[in-house]
């Protein structure tokens, strides 16, 4: 049956002069993929690729310790009962083994930073966070190593010789929330768990992490956090 010529669809696009239907055809999916990305995090109020941004509040989080003993995903709900994300508001969880977010930057500037095990050579991002550990009092250092269960975690931990607190986020929902695509990645975080800045880069950002860590704490001092005493005096605010 023929339609009327108001009720005809109307023609296909005409591809480009010189471009081939297969290119054509890989275009028009490079666009579909990137609308659908978009859309998804805008869906998910997520922060996208790029990590979360200056000024938000640290997404919360309670997240078992590598060598704790326990091998659990990382609780991420904020409210009770809230299935896949936990049944337990994450700040109101405190358990032996357990690290909180909320507890993490109480009263004290945080410093989290993201380890994958396939892909990336990140042990000197927390290599580093270790080394600023001992010489930054006050500021909370902790390390999070992306899908992997305790006991891998735990061999990680002690093959790398690593002090700090050191968790784990076995099926990847922690770095998913924070926006982590790869690493290295580091969260700064004032005292009371506001994003100062998100890190991302290679061995730049690793060589550069002192800079940042001392103008948090800069900052964080003009914001009315009081240093320990003894603590080294901080650098430039940046």
């Amino acid at each position: 049956m023929n339609l009327p010529d108001d009720d005809r669809p109307p023609p296909p696009p005409a591809r480009p002069v010189g471009g081939s239907r297969y290119g054509w055809f890989v275009g028009v999916v490079v666009v579909l993929i990137m609308a659908y990305i978009a859309i998804n995090t805008v869906r998910n109020n997520g922060p996208g690729a790029f990590g979360l941004r200056p000024g938000t509040p640290l997404p919360p989080f309670a997240a078992p310790l590598a060598g704790s003993g326990l091998d659990k995903d990382v609780d991420l709900a904020r409210r009770p009962h809230s299935g896949r994300t936990g049944n337990v508001p994450a700040c109101s969880l405190r358990l032996r083994g357990v690290v909180n977010s909320c507890d993490l930057t109480r009263g004290a500037p945080a410093v989290i930073g993201f380890y994958f095990t396939r892909g990336a050579d990140c042990a000197p991002e927390i290599d580093a966070m270790q080394r600023l550990s001992r010489g930054t009092p006050g500021v909370r250092f902790l390390g999070v190593i992306v899908e992997q269960g305790a006991a891998d975690a735990a061999k990680t931990v002690r093959d790398h010789h690593w002090t700090l607190p050191v968790a784990f986020d076995r099926d990847g929902g922690l770095s998913n929330v924070y926006g982590v695509a790869g690493c290295p990645t580091v969260v700064l975080a004032y005292p009371g768990g506001r994003v100062r800045e998100t890190l991302l880069g290679g061995d730049r950002a690793v060589r550069g992490l002192e800079q940042h860590v001392r103008a948090l704490v800069s900052a964080a001092v003009r914001r009315g956090w009081k240093r320990p005493r003894g603590s080294p005096q901080a650098g430039p605010s940046g």
